[in-house]
């Protein structure tokens, strides 16, 4: 997060919509920078999970398509994990909007790290149910349509989760292409998860993932 605070000037005196914050994992993250952070969530119950842990975060109903803001009233615009559900065109429109002349958006997300064999294991679990690599990274075409923006910089760090068993199935049953799938295969799935996790030498066990960050900004011509 550091990385990304200092590419988009995230801190004091500075505004940053954190646009899809789910439960406020990445919002957390922001308001220790002590910029002032409005978190934007189209679902009730995420948005009041964000408002228990974040009880003086600025926390709006809205989605990406139409942001509750102000014309030109942020500094940067972050998305953690969701720029695929996006109607990406419209998104952008929504996103050179509200920002100020110069701000950027920073897209977050994590990587399985394959290099693990406990990931590669799971990967083989699960790789029937998930999208192609292109359907999830589709976003990046849609972004740079009409030249709104540019893709800049680009980081990338690796983090670990310190799970047992049952928390390796219950990590996996949040991922939206798994939590949909139909109770019956669904549980069969996480069963398989689970027993994976139950096979590890040592409880809890490292679940590697690598952590990346795309700063989009914008083209001198939309300022």
């Amino acid at each position: 997060m550091s990385w990304v605070a200092e590419q988009l000037g995230i801190g004091p005196g500075a505004t940053v919509a954190d646009v899809a914050a789910g439960t406020g994992k990445l919002t957390r993250e922001l308001v220790s920078t002590g910029a002032r952070v409005i978190a934007i969530e189209p679902l009730a119950e995420m948005r009041e999970q964000l408002e228990a842990v974040l009880p003086g975060v600025d926390a709006r109903a809205g989605t990406a398509e139409e942001l509750p803001l102000e014309s030109g009233s942020v500094d940067a615009i972050t998305v953690a994990a969701a720029m695929h559900w996006f109607d990406i065109d419209r998104a952008v429109d929504e996103f050179i909007r509200v920002l100020r002349p110069g701000g950027a958006v920073a897209v977050l997300g994590p990587g399985r790290d394959l290099e693990q064999p406990l990931q590669r294991a799971v990967q083989e679990a699960i790789g029937d149910y998930l999208p192609e690599f292109s359907e999830i990274a589709g976003w990046r075409d849609g972004v740079a349509r009409g030249g709104r923006f540019r893709l800049a910089e680009t980081n990338e760090v690796p983090f670990e989760q310190m799970l047992d068993a049952e928390g390796l199935a219950e990590r996996i049953g949040t991922i939206s292409y798994i939590a949909g799938l139909p109770d019956e295969e669904r549980n069969a799935v996480l069963a398989e998860v689970r027993a994976l996790g139950e096979q590890q030498p040592q409880t809890p066990f490292p679940f590697r993932y690598r952590m990346g960050a795309t700063i989009l900004r914008q083209t001198p011509s939309q300022y």
